[in-house]
């Protein structure tokens, strides 16, 4: 009788370099995949034990701000998205919690410097923290920021590869913001003026004001401006349709 084979070989995945940008988000994939072992006295072969779940990334604890609703499903896209919406519930230790802050900044800013070098552009990085966010950024990258676009789609992306660079080191997600040039920093100034006259229209107009589609990080300043003016708002929609509606108050 051929004695049935186990594999107890963990699956690895290769590491990213650090000149690479990473591939996924979410969860760690080093951990091993086991099978279950040869059974005993010829009876039949027993079933595979349970495939190891791989680790959980931790992610800090956070509370939905009052003026956000946002019922996202399960997917690590959603629960970013969700995350850079609310607001995140205080550290025990605001000292240690600074110190994490910063070093997300060393992380983010070494992986960046390193993606300057090899496409060969220019740019000085600066570091700082913002509330309970790692700030990044990029100053003097003339070429950079014409390459950013109007709707700063490369900013998004460049900030998403940042992020994952910090959480491969840390094993924690990241809510680090990225800006090229002040875009962001105009881009949020802009978006509380819209959202200003929008809180202005609910109110004039007694009906829920929708906005137009928005990232997470735009959806954020309208609802904070939303808050900031006593009115509820809620983000509708999925994927590149969600958006934020303004309700007037009740």
């Amino acid at each position: 009788m051929t004695e049935p084979s186990t594999s107890d070989d963990a699956v690895e995945t290769p590491e990213t370099p650090a000149s690479a940008p990473a591939a996924d988000s979410g969860v760690d994939t080093g951990d091993a995949l086991e099978t279950g072992g040869a059974p005993e006295n010829g009876d039949a072969l027993e079933a595979p034990a349970e495939t190891a779940a791989p680790a959980e990334t931790a992610a800090p604890a956070a509370e939905a701000p009052a003026s956000a609703s946002d019922d996202e499903s399960a997917s690590p896209e959603a629960e970013e998205q969700q995350a850079d919406e609310e607001e995140p519930a205080a550290p025990r230790d605001p000292a240690e919690r600074v110190r994490e802050l910063e070093e997300e900044g060393d992380i983010a800013a070494d992986y960046l410097e390193e993606l300057l070098d090899i496409a060969d552009l220019d740019g000085d990085i600066d570091i700082d923290v913002d509330g309970d966010r790692a700030s990044v950024e990029i100053r003097g990258a003339d070429r950079l920021a014409k390459l950013n676009g109007s709707r700063g789609e490369l900013l998004d992306a460049l900030q998403e590869l940042a992020r994952l660079a910090v959480q491969s080191h840390t094993g924690n997600r990241s809510r680090l913001m990225l800006d090229i040039g002040g875009f962001r920093a105009q881009r949020k100034d802009d978006l509380e003026h819209l959202a200003e006259d929008a809180v202005a229209t609910a109110r004039e107009n007694g009906r829920p004001v929708p906005l137009r589609p928005m990232n997470p990080f735009e959806r954020k300043v309208v609802h904070d401006v939303a808050k900031q003016a006593g009115l509820r708002s809620e983000s509708d929609g999925d994927g590149k349709d969600r958006h934020v509606v303004i309700y007037p108050a009740s």
